[in-house]
């Protein structure tokens, strides 16, 4: 990311309807949207799992910032 671009992160989105959340992010100049992917054994708090991440990457063009903080990332990669 360079300086002065604004990433939002997703976790504090409309989960009722993400696609409309994504498009008010686009249309308010959002670049990049952060993605906590978190598998409730590496940390406790479940989120977005990879079906959703799929989900949210056919609904945008946006750099998906994506934090993985699961066990063995590297099965996923």
């Amino acid at each position: 990311m360079r300086k002065g671009e604004i990433s939002a992160s997703m976790m504090c989105t409309d989960l009722i309807d993400l696609k409309e959340t994504i498009r008010i992010f686009e249309e308010e100049g959002v670049e990049h949207l952060h993605i906590d992917v978190m598998d409730g054994v590496f940390v406790p708090n479940l989120s977005f799992g990879f079906p959703v991440l799929s989900a949210i990457r056919k609904v945008t063009t946006k750099v998906l910032d994506t934090h993985l903080m699961i066990v063995e990332p590297e099965r996923y990669i």
